[in-house]
């Protein structure tokens, strides 16, 4: 049993397609209004389009890589000490690290100008696993922003 104030974590079922626990995740970060399935088909779409425009790599070897390539190492967080609020460079813990990833590149994907989500999806994926596309610039900022906010890092607790 979990101690108060802590939440305890659900076991993620690995997708019925790759057996991966990330494409779950991932596919029920992207689901709006409940609707996995069509979640699923637009996942599993780029999925192929990405297979097809990789270069011979494995679809699923690129979409892991593309989040392992967006996962923070640090990130920012206020602190307010002493009547003054200093941004505090803190690291970043493993399942938030994911998380991060995931977000980041499900927004800038959604804000890209390509024609229906499967190409959105499959354009940023394959810029973030070849280091660029707006998930690896929002990385590099919070890096950043992390370590011109260093002289604070003892502010840490």
């Amino acid at each position: 049993m979990p101690r108060k104030g802590h939440i305890a974590k659900r076991e993620v079922a690995p997708d019925p397609v790759y057996g991966s626990t990330l494409v779950t995740k991932f596919v029920n970060s992207m689901m709006w209004g409940g609707k996995k399935s069509t979640a699923q088909g637009i996942f599993y779409r780029a999925m192929k389009s990405l297979e097809e425009r990789g270069g011979g790599d494995d679809a699923l070897k690129l979409f892991k890589k593309a989040v392992e390539n967006c996962k923070p190492l640090l990130e920012v967080k206020t602190r307010r000490v002493g009547g003054a609020n200093y941004q505090v460079p803190i690291e970043v813990n493993p399942d938030r690290r994911t998380s991060l990833a995931i977000r980041w590149i499900l927004t800038y994907g959604r804000g890209r100008g390509e024609k229906g989500m499967t190409e959105k999806l499959t354009n940023e994926l394959l810029d973030a696993a070849n280091g660029r596309g707006g998930a690896m610039k929002k990385k590099e900022d919070v890096h950043r922003m992390a370590e011109a906010n260093r002289a604070f890092a003892h502010y840490r607790w």
